[in-house]
């Protein structure tokens, strides 16, 4: 029932100041041609009002539909910014100190679409500690489980590389904090952004303590990593679990690969933590996949399943992508749902329950 589990959910309007405009010069020549390009094919909706794929309004969407809307048994709670240390734990001293100094200015910072405001590096910085927060509150009892509404999102950035609109890995770094600070001898990251999360692959690519399970659309779709071969080196060889999807799949086969792949890799590893980098891209009104509502639910449906039976219910969500406002806000609508408590929905076919519907209206006129 809904309203049985405490949902606590991060949010801090600090992170709507990363706020860069694609129309405005950043840097002249072939770079800012090239992002432009970019752009072009990656932005929907929304385009009178932001011109930039990454942002103010996705964080608003969500908290504008939870106003209305409210989730019962979810709170909220603000964060503090990262500090450098716990940045430093997943990237390169260099790095950090390269996006520090991009404090104020304004910036492109490759030719893969990658932008930064005069506020972006401290929306960045609040952003990972968000996640952090998150972690905190579940591993501490203070919350069943964690929902961090983060932006600039971070599963692209890796130890030393902005990318994909992302400048710090968010879900890394609490996955980190969550193994130097709490105890956490193993902690499992999910991945179910429609992009490989090539950068939390890479930073815990050799790491025995990390279980990194990714299902995305298959390459070469972007950014153009993830074929299952790809299972990690050294200590962490077999910890990094690919499964990469063609176009169009929707909710039977994302239950399946959690049900069927996911399950038995968890009962394998036993974490002590599970963390979640939701991205909501896979819905079939943003990036080329079919992802219901009701499919979000049931994954979280499952994950907490599993949360509750290896890790005494240590759950926490940190947002990656999704750009349709509509399917974004409505998606974490209903992750929060059966977070709270909610039962998962049941999963068909789309439209299956709908036609049906149809045809007992249509039936009589043929009799």
């Amino acid at each position: 029932m809904i309203d049985d589990r405490d949902v606590l959910v991060i949010h801090d309007d600090r992170m709507l100041a990363h706020r860069p405009n694609a129309e405005e010069p950043f840097q002249p020549g072939k770079l800012d041609s090239r992002v432009q390009a970019l752009l072009g094919g990656l932005f929907e909706g929304a385009r009178d009002k932001w011109t930039y794929p990454e942002h103010p309004g996705r964080l608003l969407a969500i908290t504008e539909l939870l106003t209305r809307e409210p989730v019962p048994g979810v709170r909220y709670a603000t964060a503090r910014p990262a500090t450098e240390d716990q940045l430093g734990r997943v990237h390169a001293t260099s790095y950090i100190e390269n996006i520090y100094a991009l404090r104020g200015k304004q910036a492109w910072l490759d030719a893969d679409t990658t932008a930064v405001s005069p506020g972006s590096v401290d929306a960045a910085e609040v952003a990972a500690g968000a996640a952090i927060a998150a972690v905190d509150a579940v591993m501490e009892g203070r919350a069943g489980s964690a929902f961090a509404l983060c932006r600039p999102p971070g599963h692209h950035a890796d130890a030393v590389r902005a990318r994909g609109f992302c400048l710090f890995n968010n879900v890394a770094v609490a996955a980190a904090h969550a193994h130097a600070k709490l105890g956490c001898g193993r902690v499992l990251i999910i991945d179910w952004d429609v992009h490989h999360g090539n950068g939390t692959q890479d930073i815990f690519w050799a790491s025995p303590d990390v279980m990194f399970f990714d299902t995305h659309r298959a390459p070469p779709f972007y950014p153009g990593s993830g074929n299952k071969e790809e299972i990690g080196a050294g200590l962490g060889e077999g910890l990094t679990v690919n499964v990469p999807l063609p176009a169009g799949c929707g909710d039977p086969a994302l239950v399946k690969v959690y049900r069927e792949i996911l399950t038995p890799a968890v009962a394998w590893f036993k974490p002590d933590l599970i963390l979640v980098s939701a991205g909501f891209d896979m819905h079939r009104l943003d990036h080329c996949m079919n992802l219901s509502y009701s499919g979000f639910g049931a994954l979280t449906g499952i994950v907490q399943g599993l949360a509750d039976t290896y890790c005494n219910g240590r759950l926490a969500m940190v947002l990656e992508g999704g750009y349709n406002l509509e399917s974004l806000a409505r998606g974490v609508h209903s992750v929060l749902e059966v977070l709270a408590g909610a039962e998962p929905p049941a999963i068909e076919e789309p439209g299956i329950s709908e036609v049906a519907e149809l045809a007992d209206y249509h039936r009589e006129a043929f009799h």
